[in-house]
């Protein structure tokens, strides 16, 4: 019995005394609280669990969202929802923790955003967070976050502006102006369609009229007479009765029966 305890008792010591570090992780050693330099990456780590312990970050990217009351430049509030991605470098994992400790997002990475984006979106109307400069702000903050954190080892991937809620009154206002710019959009497309069918019919009536005008211009005396003689042909082949008045020269038809 004395000995089935004993093996029970290393069994549970040698399982005390290592932990896994998963894919997308680090560990850092601590003896006695002071950090090892030394970073253990995915594995199986060992320790003595009665003077060391092994504390795993993550250093892939991770996705911290956050809702904020972000200020405008006409002094509206904005209700918005943001998401920040950042990593952590590998080196600078030991240093993270000895300067900052495991709570490093929100003693630093949420109060750095916090500021980074307040700063940034007080330049910017109300509106323009909700129409095309979003990305340009997304930018602004990811740089201003970038520039604050990277000597901490912190690398911001992104900033997206997932969702932004403006006061009621501006976004009606935002609407109306949207459905009357689409209406001057469809006004214009309508009046350019009208002036291009106008063309149209202009070209088309000078075309007629440049084809009479060479007509008129082809009607010469030969051409006539020739069409005289044409048409008494015509009316010789036929079979049917009529009676012409003529010069000798054009006919004149003024009575025509079937047989």
């Amino acid at each position: 019995m004395k000995n089935f305890l004993l093996i029970l008792l290393s069994i549970a010591l040698t399982q005390a005394s290592c932990t896994v570090v998963r894919p997308g992780e680090v560990g850092v050693r601590s003896r006695f609280g002071k950090l090892s330099p030394k970073i253990n990456e995915a594995g199986l780590v060992g320790y003595n669990p009665f003077t060391s312990r092994v504390t795993k970050v993550p250093i892939r990217t991770v996705n911290q969202e956050v809702k904020l009351s972000l200020p405008s430049k006409e002094g509206l509030t904005i209700e918005s929802e943001i998401s920040i991605l950042y990593s952590i470098e590998k080196n600078k994992v030991p240093f993270i923790l000895e300067d900052i400790g495991t709570n490093y997002e929100r003693v630093l990475i949420l109060n750095v955003f916090r500021s980074a984006s307040a700063d940034v979106t007080a330049q910017y109307m109300a509106k323009d967070m909700h129409s095309g400069m979003r990305s340009t702000i997304e930018s602004e903050i990811q740089d201003r976050m970038h520039e604050s954190l990277r000597e901490r080892g912190f690398v911001v991937e992104r900033v997206l502006m997932k969702s932004i809620s403006l006061p009621v009154e501006l976004s009606r206002a935002i609407e109306r102006k949207l459905k009357a710019e689409q209406e001057a959009q469809q006004m214009e497309y309508v009046l350019d369609r009208e002036r291009k069918e106008a063309e149209r019919r202009k070209i088309e009536a000078e075309g007629t009229r440049e084809a009479q005008q060479i007509l008129a211009e082809g009607l010469v005396r030969e051409i006539i007479e020739l069409r005289s003689i044409e048409a008494f042909r015509e009316l010789a082949n036929s079979p049917n009765t009529k009676i012409i008045i003529t010069d000798g020269k054009t006919p004149y038809l003024i009575n025509s029966d079937k047989e």
